[in-house]
């Protein structure tokens, strides 16, 4: 890890939101995508930062990056997310850091017919979607509202509004995550903890190419900045144009009629797999 860059001066608006959710934060899932976005749009709001992803290479250069423009201090934890052992020492790395922002980045997901997907890749996903962010969403949750103080980020997706057929167990993850959001905003927000769902449609990163599916995504940047802004001002943020306008047209017809819908979606970003 290079050595730490000057601090920027921060804005009054970045310093009310550091004292809030500062000093430090946690971000999983933080080499790509919504998470890589979510560490940089922290760092320049001048929060230290414990990132943790699969691939340490690359975090320790994005640590690199951002103590070396923001002046901000940037430690890694590098390991799979779905393992219990990884999730500790996760919990044991931010333990005596003062942190008041904890985002679930980290998941995956998978498409085509469930009946003819590998199993372990699907109990994989539930792995890392579900169980994960529930056991890391339980300890900063507590850790949190004994403190009074804090926000947990939650990654939703449009698709948590109903049954997607070819990604069905990938849909039923986010509906999982969606719902305990939404709960746990009633529960925690007496105890001085925001809780907020980001539920963003397709998203530029590795995601698709994991996933085997042919889809454009929009810049994860700005969809970071607006999930952040929304967090203490509401429950769920649809990020972006595409989700907030695919959520429109859903939103009137029956469900039923929606995952017909989805099926039509999901068959168009897999036609290239095999019949």
């Amino acid at each position: 890890m290079s050595d730490r860059g000057i601090k920027r001066a921060l804005s009054s608006s970045d310093m009310r939101w550091r004292e809030r959710y500062g000093p430090w934060a946690a971000v999983t899932g933080a080499t790509s995508g919504i998470g890589r976005a979510v560490a940089e749009d922290l760092a320049r709001r001048g929060l230290d930062l414990v990132i943790a992803a699969r691939r340490g290479e690359l975090l320790d250069s994005l640590a690199q990056e951002l103590n070396g423009r923001f002046g901000t201090e940037t430690r890694t934890l590098a390991g799979d997310l779905a393992l219990d052992e990884t999730n500790d020492r996760l919990f044991a790395e931010t333990l005596p850091l003062d942190v008041g922002l904890f985002v679930a980045s980290a998941g995956f997901g998978t498409s085509g017919p469930l009946h003819r997907a590998q199993p372990d890749a699907e109990l994989a996903m539930v792995d890392l979607n579900i169980r994960a962010v529930l056991k890391q969403t339980h300890h900063f949750a507590k850790r949190f509202a004994e403190q009074r103080r804090g926000g947990l980020v939650l990654l939703s997706s449009i698709v948590a509004w109903q049954g997607v057929p070819r990604a069905s167990n990938y849909a039923a993850t986010k509906a999982y995550v969606q719902s305990l959001a939404e709960a746990l905003s009633h529960e925690l927000g007496p105890l001085g903890v925001d809780v907020l769902a980001s539920a963003p449609a397709q998203v530029a990163s590795g995601f698709g190419a994991r996933a085997d599916m042919r889809m454009t995504g929009a810049d994860p940047v700005p969809i970071a900045r607006n999930t952040l802004d929304a967090l203490g001002r509401r429950t769920l943020v649809i990020p972006h144009g595409k989700g907030k306008f695919l959520t429109a047209a859903l939103a009137p017809l029956p469900r039923p009629l929606r995952v017909r819908v989805m099926a039509t979606v999901m068959k168009g970003m897999t036609k290239h797999q095999p019949a």
